[in-house]
């Protein structure tokens, strides 16, 4: 198990790198421009290549919570959040611009997916009482909160009033969003290392 963990966290150490390479390079402004638009500057293939590790971390650390016996649910959505990370690079979002394709819906839909899973993973885990429950619980609320922040949007312009990334602060919402809940999946993972579940038959799967 500690080996998986081991495996998951330095997964998700270079991912992190990698994303943080990128937004070095590309010079974008992180307060409006969203993650996605990385992907059309020269280095955008360490954006795909972000993700995919972020999913791989995620695999790993669920197999090692489902050797613990940690409730399927989580194992599932942890899963389910390791598998919308690597759509969201394996289908690129449309360049500004342009009408909503294939690609980009998969992207959109997959994003939503991922933002929405890892706190429910998180909330479940802190009901069961694992250790650095508090701080889970405060990253939950705020991923949550953030992710409002990045749906509102949508659901204005659904209404046909026009609304772009440069009236609102677009990019600080969505990597909030992603921030809270890489940190939620790196607790989730240092309570397995100190393997220590305080309220362990809670976690148990049925």
């Amino acid at each position: 198990m500690k080996g998986l963990l081991v495996s998951g966290f330095a997964a998700i150490g270079i991912g992190t790198g990698a994303m943080l390479t990128l937004h070095a390079e590309a010079g974008l402004d992180p307060l409006h421009s969203v993650i996605s638009e990385y992907a059309f500057q020269e280095s955008g293939w360490l954006l795909p290549a972000s993700l995919t590790l972020f999913a791989v971390g995620s695999a790993l650390i669920a197999e090692a919570m489902r050797r613990t016996g940690v409730n399927r649910w989580v194992v599932g959505l942890l899963l389910a959040w390791g598998a919308s990370m690597f759509l969201i690079g394996a289908f690129p979002t449309d360049p500004p611009g342009l009408p909503l394709s294939l690609s980009g819906g998969i992207h959109r839909y997959a994003a939503f997916a991922a933002f929405l899973v890892m706190p429910v993973a998180g909330l479940l885990l802190v009901k069961a009482r694992i250790r650095y429950a508090k701080a889970m619980k405060i990253l939950c609320a705020l991923a949550l909160g953030a992710l409002v922040l990045v749906v509102i949007p949508y659901v204005v312009r659904m209404f046909g009033i026009p609304l772009t990334n440069d009236d609102i602060p677009a990019g600080l919402t969505q990597r909030a969003v992603v921030v809270t809940e890489l940190g939620v999946l790196a607790l989730a993972g240092l309570s397995m290392l100190r393997h220590s579940l305080v309220g362990r038959p809670a976690v148990r799967q049925a």
